[in-house]
């Protein structure tokens, strides 16, 4: 009946498709013979799975174009089972494909300003389903490529338009929880300390109600803009952006550190880029990232530390022609994502260079390197001392997170990784007394020293996101040591709040614990290197505990750091309840990072910056993992 309500030409039509694809073959495919049954019998999953080159296992499905080829030589790395897929996104949309919506709330904030007297209980939720690992060695480290990606063209891509994409089924918001709201609440205080007192400069000074400038260039506005919009602080972010379009130049005749303006700036604009969709911000990282590349005009194309923005001219540190060497190498992830969102490749060539030359120099001790290098040489400097505190931190956490972002390809990076994990395993573990705490020390001319940075806690959510993207298991379980370590290096102090540096008891003595801190050590910069670890602990293994420590950090924070009149500040004296000292100063980083990473700590969204679609810099901003274009 169907058929002869059609009219004539809509029946040709059809007789004339039902034809053509009888010609192919289509339609009959029984005359192709048994391959062609078994796989159109096969569910379409299986067909799915099928790899494209024979012999290739797929990696976990990445987000975004990578700006370069593969390197095809897998050298003496084993094939590997695949990985199980994460789960999915649901509904977020952005620049390409990637616009990540900022949590919704139809309510007003309910909680008072002290948020020390917030609900106590842990958040009542479902643990996350962990993702199978491949157990591995460290030579058969996980190696999963995908087909060669193309390196970017020539041609500005249209960024500016988010692309389209089909839009997906939509899934019931995760609600804020009481410890979420308690963080933005935290956030809203120190943001009406910095809009009343140091509105578009650099960082408050929260008891004198002033500001200092470092930079000029409102620094902790643009580190905090992803986290406004990661918080859902939709008229705060509205107003910052505001001041970015009108007041943010950056032709001026100021000196800035090349490695901190381009985590915190360059990262900044990039991230909030990607989350917001607004070609304003990503204008803004073109321009700076441009300013910024005078300092790779060196010898031996090591970076001075030092750009003058509006001069165009570079240079080191009055003091010496080192760099260091966590400065030179923790440049990477941003300059690479402008390469890949602009089309020019000299940001990327600039730092590939660098890393290109690190990975072969002499000076190394099984992976670790010293702490500088010599911008006219090109050589290290200071051989013979080795740490995972200052100076070298950034270095091992951005061998892993450029692996990651190139969509697991660049095998040199995971080898120098892999390589510098086993040397921290041969070199600078130790247990301390009486809790035999496992924590990372230094060495200095075959010496080892008991003292551990706080900067060095960013360790275990390292080895976390290692172990998640496949390597070997070790290291979540040396993640796992190591976050008791640092959660200890705040609860055994009276403040509840770490210091900058804590010596660690090599042998039991009565009435010691197992941290030592030295009078010139006891100052909390409000860092956020703990809190980050456990946000990755807690979203790789759903263990309630992780934000349980979290919750006593955050309360440590607002009963010792914040100012009533607004901010927080950094204290002088972790060991002094009654006068903790406060320095009245507030880093950029508390907004960029600290409480960041303490709001997703706190969320049970698994797609709230889902970790196999984004790698944070070193500064907490997210970026986009590349997929094959």
């Amino acid at each position: 009946q169907k058929w002869k309500q059609l009219s004539r030409l809509q029946r040709s039509v059809i007789l004339f498709l039902f034809a053509a694809l009888a010609v192919c073959g289509v339609i009959s495919y029984t005359s192709m013979g048994e391959p062609w049954k078994s796989l159109a019998n096969k569910p379409l999953d299986d067909q799915r799975a099928e790899p494209d080159i024979p012999g290739l296992k797929l990696a976990n499905p990445a987000v975004l174009p990578a700006p370069q080829k593969a390197d095809g030589n897998l050298g003496d790395y084993p094939q590997l089972s695949p990985q199980k897929p994460p789960k999915l996104p649901h509904g977020r949309r952005g620049p390409p494909g990637l616009q990540l919506k900022p949590p919704h709330r139809n309510m007003r904030l309910k909680t008072q300003h002290d948020t020390s007297k917030a609900v106590e209980g842990p958040v009542q939720a479902e643990k996350e389903e962990k993702p199978e690992k491949s157990v591995i060695s460290w030579r058969g480290a996980v190696i999963e490529p995908d087909q060669s990606p193309e390196p970017p063209s020539s041609k500005m891509q249209e960024a500016e338009k988010p692309s389209s994409v089909e839009a997906e089924e939509q899934k019931e918001p995760v609600p804020i929880n009481q410890r979420q709201l308690a963080v933005i609440e935290a956030f809203r205080h120190a943001w009406r300390g910095y809009k009343a007192f140091a509105w578009g400069h650099d960082e408050l000074k929260p008891l004198s109600k002033s500001y200092s400038e470092w930079f000029g260039l409102g620094l902790t506005l643009v580190d905090a803009l992803d986290t406004l919009w990661i918080l859902g602080l939709k008229e705060e972010f509205e107003e910052a952006r505001k001041w970015v379009a009108n007041d943010l130049v950056f032709d001026k005749n100021v000196d800035v550190n090349l490695f901190e303006s381009t985590i915190r700036i360059l990262g900044g604009l990039l991230s909030t880029y990607h989350l917001s969709g607004d070609s304003l911000f990503l204008e803004k990282a073109k321009d700076i990232g441009n300013r910024l590349m005078p300092a790779f005009r060196t010898p031996s194309k090591i970076p001075y530390s030092d750009v003058n923005l509006g001069r165009g001219s570079a240079h080191p540190p009055r003091w010496t022609s080192d760099s260091t060497v966590a400065e030179v190498t923790s440049i990477q992830l941003e300059f690479r994502e402008l390469s890949r969102l602009t089309g020019d490749e000299k940001f990327q060539s600039a730092v590939d260079a660098v890393t290109k030359h690190v990975h072969g120099l002499a000076g190394k001790n099984d992976g670790l390197v010293p702490m500088f290098i010599n911008t006219n040489s090109g050589q290290f400097t200071h051989l013979g001392v080795y740490t995972l505190g200052a100076r070298a931190d950034s270095y091992y956490e951005y061998l892993l997170k450029q692996w990651i972002q190139g969509g697991k390809k660049e095998n040199e990076l995971l080898e120098d990784y892999m390589r510098a994990i086993e040397g921290v395993k041969k070199h600078l573990l130790q247990r301390s007394q009486p809790k035999k705490l496992i924590f990372v020390g230094e060495l200095a001319h075959g010496h080892f020293s008991a003292k551990m940075d706080h900067l060095v806690c960013f360790l275990p959510g390292t080895l976390a996101l290692g172990a998640h993207n496949g390597l070997t298991a070790d290291h979540m379980k040396l993640a796992e040591a190591l976050i008791e370590t640092c959660y200890q290096m705040y609860a055994q102090v009276e403040t509840g709040l770490s210091p900058e540096i804590v010596h660690f008891n090599l042998h039991a003595q009565k009435g010691h614990k197992d941290v030592e801190i030295k009078p010139a050590d006891r100052h909390n910069l409000l860092r956020p290197e703990t809190v980050e670890s456990l946000f990755y602990l807690y979203r790789f293994t759903g263990d309630k505990k992780y934000q349980d420590w979290g919750w006593e950090i955050l309360q440590s924070f607002n009963k010792y750091t914040r100012v009533p009149t607004g901010g927080y500040t950094s204290i002088n004296n972790v060991q002094s309840p009654s006068n903790p000292e406060p320095r009245d100063k507030m880093e950029s980083f508390f907004l960029g990072e600290t409480l960041k990473y303490l709001f997703l700590l706190f969320s049970d969204d698994i797609d709230l910056i889902n970790l196999d679609k984004f790698v944070f810099n070193t500064e907490a901003h997210p970026l986009p993992i590349w997929v094959p274009a």
